[in-house]
C-alpha cells in the first residue's frame, strides 16, 4: 500500500465535484498520489463543455441555490472547477474514465476532455487503484 488516495467520483453535483477535487488536490499537495475514478453522473462532467453544469446536491431551488453558492465562492476567491482540475493534473493527479459508464450512457472517447483523462478502465482498474491506496472515498 502506498501513500495514495483514490476517489470514486460518482456524482456530477457541483458541490460533490468540488469536494472530490479539493480533497484529492490536498492529498497531492501533501506529497501523496491521488487518482479520481469518474463514473456515471461524475463522468458526464468530463464531457466537453459540461464541466461547469450540474446542480447542487441539496438546496438547488430551481437554480437559485447554485447561483447563491457560486456568488459566495467567488467572493471567497474559491477556484473554479476548471482551475481545480488543472491544479490536480499539474500536481500529478490521475483521472480514470469508467468504460462501462461510457457504454451505458453512450459516451465516446472523443466526447470527453482528452486533456484530463489519463486512462480508460473498468471496475478492475478501480480495484487496483483502491488496493494500492490507504485512503479510498466514494463521492
Amino acid at each position: 500500500m502506498t501513500d495514495k488516495a483514490t476517489i470514486v467520483v460518482h456524482s456530477g453535483d457541483m458541490d460533490k465535484l468540488y469536494s472530490a477535487l479539493i480533497i484529492s488536490t490536498g492529498a497531492l499537495s501533501m506529497g501523496m498520489e491521488a487518482s479520481l475514478y469518474f463514473t456515471f453522473w461524475g463522468l458526464e462532467r468530463l464531457v466537453k463543455g459540461k464541466l461547469e453544469g450540474g446542480a447542487l446536491s441539496a438546496m438547488h431551488m430551481f437554480g437559485l441555490g447554485k447561483w447563491m453558492v457560486r456568488r459566495r465562492m467567488k467572493a471567497a476567491n474559491v477556484a473554479s472547477l476548471e482551475r481545480l482540475l488543472q491544479d490536480f493534473k499539474e500536481l500529478g493527479g490521475k483521472i480514470i474514465a469508467c468504460e462501462m459508464t461510457m457504454q451505458i450512457m453512450g459516451i465516446k472517447q472523443e466526447d470527453l476532455r482528452q486533456d484530463l483523462i489519463d486512462e480508460y478502465g473498468a471496475v478492475g482498474t478501480y480495484i487496483q487503484e483502491a488496493r494500492e491506496s490507504n485512503i479510498t472515498l466514494f463521492i
